[in-house]
């Protein structure tokens, strides 16, 4: 079941993936102007770009935060404190948002390059701690052994695994634009993200059997080897955090109406502020907010995909942007984005809202379906 959730998960994923990222490539837009197509150019520029500034600029911040606080935690351990202070994580925290910031700015070469050295640094880091933790924990007989509380069942497998990479699916379209063709989109986003996922996923969770912990920098520390965990958790950190200051500061030229020329300077700003906010404690108090805005966003990839490839029959030449907002589009993007959260537990976040949880199938996929589906339907009675 675990196996079949993953592959299940990260397929679903990679199916919505590939067409974005082929119109990504066709078009050589960011997802943020790429919406103009289906909700107008003010439905895109007012609505989505400032939810994914939002989303991708908080949890931004939030990353940097994370990865600040265990790397002053782990670096006190390693010089032999019991703990680290306020200080010197709010200062590691500015350090690495900076760092992650800086890498951003340098777009997608820096981006290509840094994932070129730390993926497969990160998978050597990962093997030995899973090869580590078998041998000294006697893996083999915890592993055969193991039996889990309480099962969960293969839906809510893969709902964890597509709510994990949804927002990253959708953003995945700010990278696509840059691949040759087509085929190198399709051949990308199944390669790339199937066997990482498959393996990071089952890596984790062999690891997690065998030693009793779910933090990989707490395993390879345990094990003798801190920096090896230390390692681990920056690199982890790093290659998914640069991603979110790219693709807010995209966002966030769409929406002050800059071009995209212009992307460091409302990249810097982005980072900036979402590690300024989270090395002082400002972001922790909005985490299910921050939660709301993510879940709201993988419904676009539906009436992208609907305007795009079944309106427009998938051809450049017929893509066009509708002046002001383009109502078809935009209320189908809200009834989406509503079910999408309505099935998939986000409101249950909320308790003046848990009246409104309503678990069934995958959230983020119903409400890409149920977008895509009244796009369509929207679409052609407003041509009639």
């Amino acid at each position: 079941q675990i196996i079949a959730s993953i592959l299940l998960g990260y397929g679903m994923i990679c199916a919505y993936m590939i067409f974005i990222g082929m119109q990504a490539c066709d078009t050589g837009l960011p997802v943020s102007v790429m919406a103009s197509g289906a909700l107008g150019e003010k439905g895109a520029r007012y609505i989505i770009s400032t939810i994914l500034a939002i989303a991708c600029i908080g949890w931004f911040g939030i990353q940097s935060g994370v990865c600040g606080s265990a790397f002053a935690s782990l670096g006190a351990n390693m010089l032999g404190y019991e703990s680290a202070s306020q200080t010197a994580v709010t200062i590691c925290s500015l350090i690495w948002g900076a760092v992650m910031l800086l890498t951003a700015c340098l777009g997608f070469k820096g981006l290509k390059w840094l994932n070129y050295i730390a993926v497969p640094a990160l998978v050597v880091v990962c093997l030995y701690g899973i090869i580590a933790s078998m041998v000294k924990n006697d893996g083999a007989a915890a592993l055969t052994t193991y039996a889990p509380e309480v099962s969960s069942g293969l839906v809510f497998g893969m709902s964890m695994v597509v709510a994990s990479f949804a927002l990253g699916g959708l953003i995945s379209a700010d990278y696509c634009r840059f691949a040759k063709n087509r085929g190198d989109v399709v051949k990308s986003s199944i390669v790339g993200v199937i066997p990482a996922g498959l393996f990071m996923l089952l890596t984790g969770g062999v690891m997690s059997i065998v030693t009793g912990q779910y933090d990989i920098s707490i395993i390879l520390s345990n094990l003798g080897v801190p920096f090896f965990g230390l390692l681990a958790l920056v690199l982890a950190t790093w290659t998914t955090n640069v991603t979110n200051a790219y693709s807010g500061g995209l966002a966030l030229s769409n929406l002050l109406g800059f071009d995209e020329s212009k992307f460091k300077i409302t990249t810097g700003i982005a980072g900036a502020v979402g590690t300024l906010l989270a090395a002082f404690g400002v972001l922790s108090k909005f985490e299910a907010f921050l939660s709301l805005m993510s879940a709201l966003l993988p419904p676009l990839a539906g009436v992208i995909i609907a305007n795009y490839w079944i309106t427009g029959k998938g051809r450049k030449d017929a893509f066009q942007v509708h002046s002001g907002v383009f109502a078809p589009g935009l209320i189908a993007y809200l009834v989406g984005a509503f079910v999408a959260c309505l099935t998939g537990g986000t409101f249950a976040s909320f308790s003046f809202l848990s009246w409104l949880n309503v678990p069934f199938f995958v959230g983020p996929v119903n409400g890409i379906v149920v977008s895509l589906i009244l796009y369509v339907i929207l679409a052609k009675a407003m041509k009639k």
